[in-house]
């Protein structure tokens, strides 16, 4: 069984990449679990085609119980939580060629390379899930090539992800032809045969600096 994580700043698109490609993965045959680590409880929305779940901890609230609770989403205690515990071996990092995106995916990549010295975990790759900065692909390219990892899959930005996501639908699921759609089983095939597993090497910020500056000023 492996055991992936999903990463990224607030607002990246975590949850609505996960669902997708968790989409993508049955569709090549896979069993897939998700265990939503988020606050706002929706990483299982579109796959159950509701409104966001109730997490743990608000029927234990609302109970005084951890026993016989079914639930789709689980909030944890943080982001170091499921390295330390040996809950998350693989490590995909949502970013954007937005600055506090890669920031955030360096700072990501200093926290699995403390956890690696005395564990399994590792980093798969980056998911670009594209907001059209200029060079965008590029420039996570060569992040990926800095941090010693690789762009496992660049995720084009379409309006069909919003439509899906209106109708509670995965776009796999919503409109299974579409273009968005088969981006999303990309990817998901891009990480079922992935065997590029690594440390990372984490920028300091001169050089992350340095990287957004000489693709952004490229025309």
């Amino acid at each position: 069984m492996r055991q992936i994580a999903i990463y990224g700043k607030g607002g990246i698109g975590k949850s609505t990449t996960t669902q997708n490609t968790v989409a993508g993965l049955a569709a090549l045959g896979k069993k897939v679990m998700i265990v939503g680590c988020d606050p706002k409880a929706d990483s299982t929305r579109l796959i159950l085609h509701a409104k966001a779940q109730a997490t743990v901890m608000d029927l234990v609230r609302e109970r005084g119980t951890v026993e016989d609770l079914e639930v789709g989403d689980v909030v944890c205690g943080g982001f170091a939580m499921p390295i330390r515990e040996g809950k998350a071996e693989e490590i995909y990092i949502v970013c954007s060629g937005e600055m506090m995106a890669m920031y955030a995916a360096n700072n990501i990549s200093k926290g699995i390379l403390k956890f690696a010295k005395t564990g399994t975990v590792r980093l798969g790759g980056l998911i670009c899930n594209s907001r059209k900065v200029d060079n965008e692909r590029e420039m996570i390219e060569q992040f990926a090539k800095r941090l010693g990892t690789q762009m496992i899959h660049f995720v084009p930005r379409h309006n069909d992800v919003q439509r899906a996501e209106i109708n509670r639908k995965t776009v796999i699921e919503w409109n299974p032809q579409c273009e968005q759609a088969s981006e999303y089983r990309t990817l998901a095939r891009a990480i079922q045969d992935n065997t590029k597993f690594v440390i990372p090497s984490p920028l300091a910020m001169p050089e992350l600096e340095e990287l957004l500056m000489t693709f952004g000023l490229l025309n």
